[in-house]
């Protein structure tokens, strides 16, 4: 990795989990008794937290990658989760079961106007905030349209994405920026525009330690 992209200022963009699988109805199911659908239904929980339940390995490296590795300019979240719905949010955000009913009821479709407005919105205000000379990084896919479209529409060649997500599934990409963390040493950057979505398929790797969900 350059001197240079080890000192650009960054700032990274979360796909969502997916909230209408078999773990969302462990805390959507009306009889289900596990402690964080007590709080969804109760205090809330945090967007971070909850997101981490529903997808696991894969949103828990994303997000532990984001907080190691940012360096958003000042006044600017770090990390912001792109969600159905709701627009850019900050994994910080308590999220009620009410709200959470709401973005299931969203398609991640850019021809949505529920989803694409307040995606179009808030990008447009990062964008402003965060000025030309900020990466915005995607931690998702972009071998489909729905963070590609809208995203690259707005910030250009400033949208990049780690090139070592080529070939890999969700759980080897979650797997890979925790070891990332543990190691201190970053993936590398590369436009979203042009990139080659699809490649060959990479070594597995090594077994992380297992880590016990919150139920």
């Amino acid at each position: 990795m350059s001197s240079l992209q080890t000192r650009a200022k960054r700032i990274f963009l979360l796909s969502p989990a997916k909230i209408n699988g078999i773990r969302a109805r462990l805390v959507t199911g009306e009889n289900t008794r596990s402690h964080i659908a007590h709080r969804l239904r109760q205090e809330g929980v945090s967007l971070g937290e909850l997101f981490t339940f529903l997808s696991g390995l894969y949103f828990r490296g994303k997000l532990e990658y984001a907080r190691t590795f940012a360096a958003a300019p000042s006044n600017i979240p770090a990390c912001m989760v792109i969600t159905a719905g709701a627009g850019l949010v900050t994994p910080d955000r308590i999220v009620t079961l009410d709200l959470l009913q709401d973005m299931s009821l969203v398609a991640l479709d850019p021809r949505d106007a529920r989803y694409r407005d307040p995606l179009d919105r808030d990008a447009r205000a990062l964008l402003g905030s965060a000025g030309p000379d900020c990466q915005i990084v995607l931690l998702g896919s972009i071998a489909t349209p729905k963070y590609v479209e809208p995203l690259t529409e707005i910030f250009g060649r400033q949208l990049v994405f780690p090139s070592e997500f080529i070939g890999r599934g969700d759980m080897s990409r979650g797997g890979l920026m925790l070891r990332c963390v543990q190691a201190g040493i970053p993936l590398t950057y590369i436009p979203v525009i042009g990139a080659t979505c699809h490649g060959r398929k990479p070594p597995k790797l090594a077994p992380l330690p297992a880590t016990k969900l919150p139920v």
